[in-house]
């Protein structure tokens, strides 16, 4: 496969760009800004401040703060770092300013280049509502908006979608009157945060649908390219989880794909689009498709496009915004087949629990890209995070990279990356990994039948269950005991005395774990320790041997914490909690005390001291990594107390609530 790389041959109006934004894509943009020879800048919140694309950049700008709405949403912020260090574009990556019309013109009059459509093409598809009227008259196919009082019975199930934004807040699945109140209000409240724009519209809501996009390119001189579909179907609360080139429903219904770039380049003409975009589709299994919205930016999913193009959409941004012509007028043939997936530091059996705090080590196997790619075979690695202590925050999204494969069928690609997956050592939070290696490994999935309700009800509780069986567990778990009983007779003053051993009989271990919250591992006496290799940063390599097989495990403690093992097998990994038979010393919390499950922010408070709540009742709010989460009653009962106020920042396992329950009284 061939890379479009290299210097623009055309005229080059800019030789430096100011990347505003954060993470894994301004380390992809950074990176493409110095393949064509580009002074790249940074901007950098105070939570990001020892972040990769703080170092990767030739030159950093501060922004004061932490939360996004105190800097990377800080439009005058962002210019006055691009004339303090004399860059001449500004990239805005996606997400947080990337489709705001007005930051476009802003870039604009204050004599910069802007890498991305003008401000009138972002204004035309900025609104949804206005987009889908727009577009209507073009001729592509819609499914008809609905103002929340035109919603009636014979509707539901309806999408509550707000106007502005994407990235999957601000939209709710609503199947019942009574419900249409709240789900507007909430989604109402997470468009506003997000976006500051808190418009929300109602639509049809198909149950069986598949999300499928086209990539568009269109350069200043009136070219317009439909690079190629991608499938985007496996998702979780409308935010995509599992992103494929080509689609395998088209794939299955080739003439439906000629229809689709026709009507994905109708819509980027009939606004005169220039620069990277992408026109999203709700498709049904029988070829059928229906208008979503053209995001005005670059897509989280572009890699798989690059992977089966060759191009490199980054630099083909800024060539547009050079004025360069698009390399013919049409693009490359696509080959092969990409699958990425996004790698989130989230619970999936905890309804979706972000997770925060200090990510220890993080290694994905059979690397042979990063930000572009691949050219063979293989993984592309596009992450926000470093090898080793990456510290994730609770002000941003979830999401710690991207992993992509390529090979010359889908088949091929969703087996690299499942086992990339599985043998990718993922230390010191929890993540979704398991879920996506069980989505890969699914027989529907790898069939490609699947729609957007692919991760709801039983499937998603069978998928989101531990990669590793009980049995697998308990050889981990004997393969941690012995290297922490390595340690500890180590450092006993007692030596060759290792803890839980008894002299009587055959050796009985007495080591107990958890695995996550609440699932109990203990070692299996069957298997035998054939030897421990130390390696460095705390790893032990731990051959076993259990019925005449030997298994080669990587276990990794980490200083100053002697509970916690990290275990790696060729089948998945899991972190074991050594159990403390010993009560703890550290006050505990009152009976009946709600505890917050995360670290974030107080938005709404549901109830007040005196308020009786059923279980499973929504008592507090709170939004932690973008996204607002609720903070349910475990029973029925009476409200005690509430501890926090809205607004307030609270660590994970606070006390925000106090239920009192007739047991109780």
């Amino acid at each position: 496969m061939t890379e479009t790389t290299g210097t623009p041959a055309g005229p080059r109006p800019f030789d430096s760009v100011l990347v505003a934004n954060r993470g894994e894509i301004a380390r992809r943009v950074i990176a493409a800004a110095h393949a064509r020879g580009l002074r790249a800048v940074a901007v950098y919140s105070d939570a990001d401040a020892d972040s990769l694309h703080v170092a990767e950049a030739d030159e950093a700008v501060r922004l004061p703060g932490d939360a996004p709405a105190d800097t990377y949403l800080r439009s005058e912020k962002i210019i006055a770092a691009a004339h303090a260090t004399g860059v001449q574009a500004i990239h805005p990556g996606y997400g947080f300013l990337s489709e705001n019309a007005d930051f476009a013109a802003a870039v604009n009059a204050a004599g910069l280049v802007w890498i991305g459509p003008t401000p009138e093409a972002i204004t035309a598809m900025g609104s949804k509502v206005a987009a889908k009227e727009r577009l209507l008259a073009a001729g592509v196919p819609m499914l008809t908006n609905l103002t929340p009082d035109q919603v009636s019975d014979s509707d539901f199930p309806v999408l509550v979608k707000a106007s502005a934004g994407g990235g999957g807040r601000g939209m709710r699945v609503v199947r019942t009157r009574a419900e249409l109140p709240e789900a507007l209000a909430a989604a109402a409240r997470e468009a506003e945060s997000a976006f500051g724009d808190g418009t929300v519209f109602c639509e049809r809501y198909l149950e069986r649908g598949r999300h499928i996009e086209v990539q568009v390119m269109a350069d200043t001189l009136g070219t317009v390219w439909a690079v190629g579909e991608r499938e985007c179907s496996i998702q979780r609360r409308h935010q995509k989880v599992i992103e494929e080139a080509p689609s395998p429903l088209v794939e299955r219904l080739p003439e439906m794909r000629e229809r689709l770039f026709e009507a994905a380049t109708d819509a980027a003409k009939a606004i005169g689009y220039t620069g990277a975009g992408t026109v999203e589709f709700l498709a049904t299994d029988a070829g059928e498709f229906f208008f979503l919205e053209v995001n005005t930016r670059l897509q989280v999913e572009h890699p798989v496009t690059e992977a089966t193009t060759g191009l490199d959409l980054v630099g083909l941004q800024f060539d547009v915004a050079a004025g360069v012509a698009l390399p013919g007028p049409t693009p490359p043939p696509t080959r092969g087949a990409a699958m990425e997936v996004r790698l989130y530091a989230e619970d999936p059996s905890h309804d979706w629990r972000p997770a925060a705090g200090v990510l220890r080590r993080f290694s994905v196997p059979d690397v042979v890209s990063e930000f572009s790619g691949p050219g063979r075979p293989g993984i592309r690695l596009d992450s926000s995070v470093a090898e080793q202590d990456a510290k994730v925050e609770v002000f941003y999204d979830p999401m710690l990279a991207k992993i992509i494969s390529w090979a010359p069928t889908r088949r091929q690609a969703v087996a690299i990356v499942e086992s990339a997956l599985r043998r990718s050592e993922i230390h010191g939070l929890t993540t979704n990994r398991d879920l996506l290696v069980r989505i890969l490994a699914d027989a529907d999935f790898r069939a490609g039948d699947f729609a957007t309700d692919f991760l709801t009800g039983e499937r998603l509780e069978r998928l989101a269950a531990p990669l590793l069986t009980d049995a697998d567990a308990a050889v981990a778990a004997r393969a941690a005991a012995e290297v922490l009983d390595r340690r500890a007779a180590a450092a006993s003053p007692v030596p060759h005395v290792p803890p839980g051993w008894r002299n009587v009989g055959r050796p009985t271990y007495t080591r107990e774990f958890h695995a996550g919250a609440d699932v109990a591992v203990t070692p299996d006496g069957d298997v035998t320790v054939a030897g421990v290799a130390e390696r460095a940063g705390g790893a032990h390599t731990v051959a076993v041997e259990r019925g005449g097989i030997r298994h080669t495990v990587a276990v990794t403690l980490y200083d100053g914490d002697a509970t916690v093992a990290e275990v790696d097998t060729a089948r998945g990994g899991l972190a074991l909690t050594l159990v403390n038979r010993l009560p703890s010393g550290a006050p505990a919390a009152a009976s009946g005390s709600m505890l917050a499950p995360m670290p974030g922010v107080i938005t709404r408070i549901g109830a007040v001291p005196g308020d009786t709540v059923t279980a499973g009742q929504p008592v507090l709010w709170m939004e932690a990594m973008k996204m607002e989460h609720a903070i349910n009653a475990p029973a029925d009962g009476t409200i005690a107390a509430v501890s926090v106020a809205v607004g307030q920042n609270i660590d994970a396992g606070a006390v925000v609530a106090v239920l009192e329950n007739e047991e109780q009284a």
